[in-house]
């Protein structure tokens, strides 16, 4: 069993592709982004600081969807999306992989409608809920397809809506990072991150990612 356990935290960490404390303010120049990008406009300056140090569920309402390096928003970074999402009338910083800095640069995408895991929608944050993208959602690794950084910001943040409901699994360090979580993909047993669009409706919809060194 400690091999097993050793095992599932070494396969974690080497998806692991962020550092919640250095935010990456390089930006990313194409016409993408040089266009305005609506859903990134109504982005908050100041953050909460909600979260604690912990793997949880963050359940609230979308603030802003914020491309790699968009430069009209505070703490950009380049090769993540920041989904900004309202909890207790302050935003928090949900930050997402679409691109990896490790082995192929693309991250593996998928979607899946399924009940959501844990108890109902219910705004705030929830540490101590689970998610095991094989336990909960019974999906494989050879399910997800590999996507370049651009093809996967249009098609991951398509169906994240201003102003709808949105649970995030994700990991926060808490402390001076309160305002962010990060690791929304494969992780570690009961603790892979995930989007959950709909959580509150009969199909909600989750969008899941991995790397290609992530096999289950």
């Amino acid at each position: 069993m400690r091999a097993v356990l050793v095992l599932a935290f070494v396969i974690g960490l080497a998806g692991c592709r962020d550092v919640p404390a250095q935010p990456d303010a390089r930006v990313r120049m194409d016409a993408a982004i040089d266009a305005p990008y609506p859903k990134a406009l109504p982005c908050a300056a100041t953050f909460g600081s909600s979260l604690t140090n912990a793997f949880g569920r963050l359940d609230g309402t979308v603030r802003a969807v914020v491309p790699p390096g968009f430069p009209g928003c505070p703490q950009p970074n380049s090769t993540h999306v920041i989904v900004q999402v309202d909890l207790a009338g302050q935003a928090h910083r949900m930050v997402v992989n679409v691109r990896s800095s490790m082995g192929d640069p693309r991250v593996f995408f998928r979607t899946l409608d399924a009940p959501l895991a844990g108890p109902a929608w219910a705004e705030g944050w929830h540490p101590g809920y689970t998610l095991d993208y094989v336990a909960d959602l019974q999906v494989g690794s050879d399910t997800f397809t590999p996507m370049e950084m651009d093809a996967l910001v249009d098609t991951m943040t398509a169906p994240i809506e201003l102003g709808a409901k949105i649970s995030v699994f994700a990991t926060s360090s808490g402390g001076a990072n309160a305002s962010s979580a990060h690791l929304v993909h494969r992780n570690l047993v009961n603790a892979d991150g995930a989007i959950v669009v709909g959580p509150d409706t009969p199909s909600p919809r989750y969008l899941l990612f991995r790397f290609d060194e992530q096999l289950f």
